[in-house]
């Protein structure tokens, strides 16, 4: 009886002591990854209900139990003993490669999963590395400040189109809940110049993962992986079907204010008595002066000179230095490279211009000048050309066709 007694005591001791070890008691239920580095620890809560297929594939790394991975990392726990790799300042933190060289990976990609809701708006968001659109392995980083430029959704809710060249689309699967002061001091470390590896390796030493509650005990990492990959490639298409429907219903109504806007011009400009053009695209122009020479051959070159303004009048940029100076724009170092001058451009549809200058360009014969309302689907788009063009802005341009080449 006395040693049934110190047995269950035993027990309960224990029960106890394990209870009172508990890791960070502090935080709430949920799936938790504990980076513990040569420079301090840092936890990081996992959106495993928002991003499950992103979240099982990190959590089946960590375990070691990731059923597509290569034959050389089977059965090993991925990310311990890897590092840092590439590091910048005021920016992010890349590690996942165990090869250190940012080339690395498990031995297979995985389609982006994206969320509307998870974005890089704050220090600490963690997210995957990528070479571009559906390329996730183990590669991931963790960010110093905001990157808004790195969420795969705009501003406004629209899909980013992520498939185009220099479109930074990245999903967000979790945020450092603990240790945000250590990722600001690892992103502060020494890096090669050029390189931004660490001079001194910062090592993950050990990745361990935290379920904190009955339902992150039940996450299963490979079998979500599994069972909701195949549910990912279709969220992806239903994703870029949405984003056509939208783009196509913001294109319809971008038409329809810019119809407005133009015919605005036309009457505002009702002073300007010479012919006028008013193209389905959108593109309206009125011409000023009626040159005596040809309409220019599609394999010619021709010289053009001309004056941007927006809509209120304000000059943005020209090739007459008079209209600089005349609009206090004059720009002495444009003068010295020899920009108050016509620009050569190809006659054709090849024209490096925008599709509205373009367009009324080869409306133009030798001699025209023309004064041209161009919409910003035509002109420089959704982005615009910051700093100097913002964003979804109509143009008008003053164009003459100086000369053939």
């Amino acid at each position: 009886m006395i040693k049934k007694t110190l047995l269950s005591l035993s027990v309960l001791l224990a029960l106890v002591s394990s209870s009172c070890q508990e890791r960070y008691p502090d935080l709430e239920d949920g799936l938790y990854a504990e980076f513990v580095t040569n420079k301090d620890t840092m936890v990081a809560k996992l959106y495993y209900k928002e991003a499950p297929v992103t979240v099982a594939n990190f959590v089946a790394l960590a375990e070691g139990n990731h059923p597509l991975v290569s034959e050389q990392y089977k059965g090993k726990r991925y990310y311990d003993s890897t590092t840092f790799h590439r590091v910048i300042d005021n920016f992010m933190i890349q590690g996942g490669d165990p090869t250190a060289t940012g080339s690395g990976d498990p031995g297979y990609k995985f389609e982006d999963e994206f969320v509307a809701q998870l974005k890089h708006n704050k220090p600490g968001i963690l997210s995957m590395a990528n070479s571009g659109p559906n390329t996730n392995g183990s590669q991931f980083f963790i960010t110093e400040k905001a990157t808004p430029f790195l969420d795969s959704y705009n501003p406004d809710g629209t899909l980013k189109d992520c498939d185009k060249p220099r479109v930074s689309c990245h999903a967000v699967f979790g945020e450092l809940v603990k240790g945000i002061e250590v990722q600001d001091s690892i992103s502060n470390v020494e890096v090669a110049p050029g390189r931004n590896k660490p001079i001194e390796d910062v090592v993950i030493l050990q990745l361990n993962i935290i379920r904190k509650g009955a339902e992150a005990k039940k996450f299963d990492a490979p079998k979500v992986f599994n069972d909701e990959l195949p549910r990912l490639k279709e969220i992806i298409e239903e994703q870029k079907a949405e984003a056509a429907r939208r783009a196509e219903e913001a294109m319809k109504e971008a038409k329809m204010k810019a119809e407005k806007a133009c015919q605005d011009w036309l009457e505002n400009n009702k002073d300007l008595d010479g012919k006028r053009i008013e193209s389905p695209t959108g593109m309206a122009m009125i011409f000023t002066k009626n040159g005596k020479g040809e309409k220019p051959d599609p394999s010619q070159r021709v010289n053009i000179d001309c004056a941007g303004y927006f809509e209120n009048g304000e000059l943005f940029w020209t090739t007459w230095k008079d209209i600089a100076k005349k609009y206090g724009k004059y720009d002495e170092r444009q003068d010295q490279g020899g920009g108050y001058a016509p620009f050569e451009m190809p006659y054709n549809e090849t024209a490096g211009l925008v599709a509205g200058f373009r367009e009324a360009m080869l409306n133009m014969k030798i001699g025209d000048r023309a004064r041209v309302f161009i919409p910003y689907y035509l002109g420089y788009g959704e982005a615009g050309r910051p700093p100097v063009i913002p964003p979804k802005t109509n143009l008008v341009f003053d164009i003459e066709l100086v000369s053939v080449k």
